[in-house]
């Protein structure tokens, strides 16, 4: 397509800076660098140097690897400025000028006066370490609310194409907290209402944990170390019976590390020598207003 070529009354040049401007605002956005966008998209950095300054004419599907990585749709990044409101370009404008920290400052000012309040929300976000019940206990409330379950390890290993020890293998954590972070926007984005299971690490970016408290009804579960071990074990994870003194030690360590972030939660539920019917009864009685209401629909349908 020649430059000067309209496209829905937008010459190919226009839309293509405009794509460009898109991509590199919403990295920088992410804090990805031009390297880690590629390794996420499979779209080399030179084609992506390209793209942000407006000279690349990129496929169908390789716009949407790129959309993917950023945790967004194709369609977003074809959104022109003549699309949005007044409000909405000034925004933009003003968080495109503004540091990290102000940022911060501006996401706190929304989430205190626009977020949907806790009560109302329709989506329990089951935080804690392995063993603590995140599955039972979920795959079950999730059948007495009649809402979806989801469990994002799954959504990370399909985002990823490959198991969860593979992307440890070849990213890191920190691959891996990206990846994550990655699936859970894509996961709040497709349900607004579900029950969501989470790795038990996600409370260790800051950021995440942020989302999942602003969105979600967050609820820590958590038992003795005796008993996570025992369930752990139970399940046929054998590593912990190679030698059980260490694992009992690595096991208290990452509670020590981790129980603050944890105890961010909304509620808290103890489900040390409890039965996975008991913690959900539990549960559904500690639920808030907005999720007592699916309860009853959920009994009347």
């Amino acid at each position: 397509m020649a430059a000067g070529d309209k496209t829905g009354g937008m010459t190919s040049a226009r839309l293509l800076a405009m794509l460009g401007e898109r991509v590199r605002t919403l990295r920088a956005q992410r804090g990805m660098t031009r390297k880690a966008l590629a390794a996420d998209s499979g779209v080399s950095e030179r084609y992506l140097a390209q793209l942000e300054r407006g000279q690349g004419n990129m496929s169908v599907v390789l716009l949407a690897r790129v959309a993917a990585a950023l945790g967004t749709e194709p369609s977003d990044l074809l959104r022109s400025r003549e699309s949005q409101t007044a409000e909405e370009v000034l925004i933009t404008d003003l968080l495109r000028e503004l540091s990290p920290d102000h940022h911060r400052a501006f996401l706190q000012i929304l989430t205190e006066h626009f977020s949907v309040p806790v009560e109302s929300r329709q989506r329990i976000a089951l935080i804690g370490l392995r063993g603590a019940g995140k599955t039972s206990q979920g795959q079950l409330l999730a059948e007495r609310l009649n809402l979806p379950f989801v469990q994002l390890g799954n959504e990370i290993e399909r985002l990823a194409g490959m198991s969860s020890s593979e992307i440890f293998a070849l990213s890191g954590a920190t691959g891996y907290r990206r990846l994550e972070e990655r699936a859970l926007m894509q996961t709040l984005k497709r349900y607004d209402k579900c029950v969501l299971e989470t790795p038990g690490g996600i409370v260790m970016d800051r950021r995440q944990l942020k989302i999942l408290l602003t969105t979600c009804f967050v609820v820590w579960l958590y038992a003795q170390p005796e008993e996570y071990m025992r369930r752990l074990i139970a399940q046929g994870d054998v590593r912990p019976m190679e030698n059980q003194a260490d694992a009992m030690v690595d096991l208290r360590r990452i509670l020590v590390e981790r129980n603050e972030r944890y105890s961010h939660a909304h509620v808290s539920l103890d489900t040390n020598g409890k039965s996975v019917a008991d913690c959900v009864a539990e549960l559904l009685r500690i639920l808030p207003g907005g999720m007592q209401n699916t309860m009853n629909e959920a009994r009347e349908a």
